[in-house]
């Protein structure tokens, strides 16, 4: 009988096993697919990071590439990433690197790349054209590496170090969303606004408890890079809830007129990770096919400078609302988000909601500070051991010399220190390797100064750790230092019933069908933006809840309760009266209302470049609007005056004049005017009889050689906590240059005057100020600069003719807060 194969074998050769093929694939397949799950295509529900993605920020840190230096060449990082941490090709990790740098990708970029690293149609070029270096949000999720605060592992050789994950100063995870492909299951999560995930956090942190109605009050809904609209928010909940929902996307686009009788759309904002070339595509190939008519052409204007900018002509005779109606549902213009919150917690794959999500964050950040308190602790234990030795070495500085040069070698000399001062070893050798040049007089002082310091640092580090409370009140203060710092206003609008196209007038009723007449409210900013919130009419105050968080725009001028479909006033510094419907306005839930969203009122109501909206009025069984002017003038014009054209006077301005504010005012009401000199002037409402709508108003204040109105308001009978803010400056200051001063008095301090005097002294001027440049009567006020952003005021109770306290910004609108 012939040997078998095995038997032919010699012995050193090994053997031969039979085994079971499909068992062997088996187990095979399924380590493949734990390593992909794993190491590759999820993220750690920690740090939001997938394995390539925190290996770069890590080496990139490592590097040293912070935003205070230069850019180097992506080729260089991801040979370094490579080499050292990742056992997988190039083109992966510099396919993740362009991605973490892409701002239309992520909300918060945390790769800052220079050169081109793609668009949403085109791929970035290869790695030794563009370079890069971190983000400053990136230093937030790789800073105190250095002090124990995570794990570290070793790379795929066992030659470098790398962190099991990052300490992620903010949720990454929610933020920036993700998407990956694994081995029988796949990721996808939105990404949100990071002001307010960290608000959500924060409140979880304080309330454990929490429900998730409570949380949706902070994180309405995802917040897209590009901005846009989101449909419908059930899906939303549903994800928030479960991990998995699904949301529709619509682009944001106006109606303007790009020629005589000609109309267009026009495309700001697109959905999510879709290009302008791939809608531009679709329309030419659903027009080929005649799926699409009434289209004329199709223009991209889209640049760096101005952003996207997609111009859709309309052909004459074609209703631009229906046209965008067929785009939305033919077109990219419209498209669907699936959510699928897959990630990894403590190794293993989990379907997570946004409680859970927020969760395993908190416990992850709480956990970080933990150890990085007790390396701190550490660290300077041991300091003020060495301060402390060193201090009693001081003492006797003669004594110890001697000691050190009657010694034959170190080894003694650190023994006869331990033993003669009762020094431990660590001290008695730290002693030994000083220069002389410390133990002076002065560094005695030094180190008495340092002591102390250690001994309050070290007991505030020990409170902190024996606290559960303090640990996490210090997590939500770093918490809310991150959205401070990195935070941006939310892009994206949401919507929770169905869409309304922008519409003409020509097609009003066809629009208004769109949607429910439905209670809202309508809000102008100081900053001159519109927004339309919406209200529930069994909830106190109509359901409409302040922001958590004060972001840009929102301050607030004029407040109106309305329907969707109702009418309302605009009163512009003109002294026309403009008629319009809140239907399409930019709306916003009752549970977020930020003004930010709005649209420009301006542009909105088609009012030329030298006239602006001062104030909205109701048109429904409202009493008399009260208008005020530059010159000084006040009128109150009937509700029964202002007939129902879209468009009237309200006013006769004599020539230079201009109206400054105009509010509903019973008889029972306080007019005010504030002038530049500083003056200000309050009386009944009831010594101004209601005139015609052509009348020119009469006699409100006298003004001074040169003065001029700058704010002219109504003090309702019921509002008792009224106060008056007043900013001054120069005339000769550059405009955003000078911050000046700032004062907040109570109302009541202001004594009552009659029509057509000259009022009291509002504010004292400090020297080179002489002039005021702003004023605002009511409560709860606001302060706001050129770009939006919130600046602070003095605290209120400051006399009425006292002097201003400097602010920190300058401030170019007041109004109050939104209620």
């Amino acid at each position: 009988m012939p040997p078998t194969r095995a038997q032919s074998l010699p012995a050193d050769e090994g053997r031969i096993e039979d085994i079971d093929v499909s068992t062997e694939m088996q187990g095979s397949f399924l380590e493949y697919a734990y390593s992909v799950i794993y190491s590759r295509a999820l993220p750690d529900a920690r740090d939001g990071l997938k394995p390539v993605q925190r290996r770069i920020l890590f080496q990139m840190a490592e590097m040293g590439l912070r935003p205070d230096r230069g850019h180097v060449k992506s080729a260089r990082v991801v040979g370094e990433v490579m080499g050292k941490l990742h056992p997988h090709g190039d083109s992966a990790i510099y396919d993740a690197l362009v991605r973490l740098a892409q701002d239309f990708a992520l909300r918060v970029p945390l790769v800052d790349g220079h050169g081109n690293f793609g668009s949403l149609d085109d791929g970035p070029a290869a790695a030794r054209y563009t370079e890069a270096r971190l983000a400053p949000a990136a230093l937030a999720l790789t800073e105190n590496l250095d002090e124990d605060v995570v794990d570290f592992i070793p790379n795929y050789d066992g030659q470098f170090q790398q962190p099991e994950v990052l300490p992620a100063a903010f949720p990454s995870l929610l933020v920036n969303g993700t998407t990956g492909i694994a081995v029988g299951m796949a990721t996808n999560m939105a990404p949100h606004n990071l002001i307010e995930v960290v608000a959500a956090a924060i409140h979880l942190l304080d309330n454990p408890e929490a429900t998730l109605e409570e949380l949706m009050e902070f994180v309405p809904g995802p917040d897209l890079p590009g901005g846009g609209i989101i449909v419908g928010l059930d899906g939303v909940k549903d994800a928030y809830a479960t991990g998995r929902g699904s949301f529709r996307t619509r682009a944001k686009v106006s109606i303007e007129s790009l020629g005589p009788r000609r109309m267009g759309l026009v495309v700001t904002e697109l959905p999510y990770m879709v290009g302008p070339e791939r809608v531009i595509e679709k329309i030419k190939d659903a027009v080929g096919a005649k799926k699409l008519t009434g289209i004329s052409d199709v223009s991209d204007y889209t640049d760096r400078l101005h952003g996207l900018r997609l111009v859709i002509g309309i052909k004459t005779g074609f209703d631009p609302s229906a046209v965008l109606e067929q785009l939305y549902r033919l077109t990219p213009l419209e498209d669907s988000f699936g959510i699928n919150n897959v990630a990894l917690v403590n190794g293993q794959p989990q379907t997570l909601g946004l409680k859970e999500l927020l969760r395993v964050y908190l416990d992850h950040r709480i956990q970080v500070v933990t150890r990085r308190s007790r390396f701190r602790l550490a660290r300077k234990q041991e300091r003020l051991h060495l301060v402390e030795g060193l201090l009693i070495a001081i003492v006797d500085i003669d004594e110890v010399i001697q000691v050190i040069r009657a010694s034959d070698d170190g080894e003694q000399a650190r023994a006869r220190l331990m033993d003669v001062f009762d020094l431990s070893q660590l001290q008695a050798e730290y002693i030994l390797e000083l220069r002389l040049r410390r133990l002076t007089k002065f560094s005695r002082l030094d180190l008495e100064t340092e002591r102390d310091q250690l001994k309050a640092q070290i007991a505030e580090l020990e409170e902190l750790l024996s606290s559960e409370v303090r640990l996490r009140a210090q997590v939500a203060r770093e918490l809310d230092a991150a959205a401070e710092t990195y935070g941006t206003p939310r892009r994206t609008l949401l919507l929770n019933g169905g869409p309304v196209a922008p519409r003409s007038r020509s097609a009003a009723a066809a629009a208004d069908l769109q949607i429910a007449d439905a209670p809202c409210r309508v809000f102008l900013s100081a900053t001159g933006r519109m927004v339309r919130a919406e209200l529930t009419p069994d909830a106190p105050n109509g359901g409409i809840v302040p922001p958590a968080r004060r972001s840009k725009h929102d301050a607030i001028r004029s407040a109106v309760d309305t329907t969707t479909r109702g009418d309302l006033g605009a009163v512009t510094s003109l002294g026309r009266l403009v008629r319009f419907s809140p239907v399409d306005l930019p709306s916003v839930p009752g549970n977020s209302v930020q003004a930010a969203a709005g649209t420009r009122a301006d542009q909105y109501l088609g009012l030329d470049k030298n006239e602006h909206v001062v104030a909205l009025v109701p048109l429904t069984d409202n009493p008399p609007i009260a208008l005020g002017t530059a010159h000084g003038v006040v009128k109150r014009v009937s509700a029964g005056e202002l007939g129902t054209k879209h468009d009237v006077e309200i006013i006769g301005l004599r020539d230079g004049d201009r109206v400054v504010g105009a509010a509903p005012a019973t008889d029972g009401a306080e007019l005010v005017f504030v002038t530049s000199d500083a003056q200000l002037l309050r009386f009944d409402a009831a010594s101004v009889r209601p005139q015609g709508r052509a009348a020119g108003g009469m006699a409100g204040m006298r003004l001074s050689e040169g003065a001029e109105v700058i704010t002219f308001t109504v003090v309702g009978p019921s509002v008792f906590d009224a106060v008056v803010v007043t900013v001054a400056g120069s005339r000769g200051a550059i405009a955003g240059t000078d911050p000046g001063s700032a004062k907040v008095s109570p109302f009541s301090e202001f004594p009552a005057k009659g029509r057509a005097t000259g009022g009291v002294r509002a504010q004292r001027f400090l020297k080179g100020e002489d002039t005021l440049t702003l004023a605002w009567i009511g409560t709860e006020p606001r302060a706001v600069g050129a770009d939006g952003a919130v600046r602070r005021l003095p605290e209120p109770g400051a006399k009425r003719d006292a002097s201003g306290q400097p602010l920190e910004g300058v401030v170019t609108a007041l109004g109050t807060a939104v209620r």
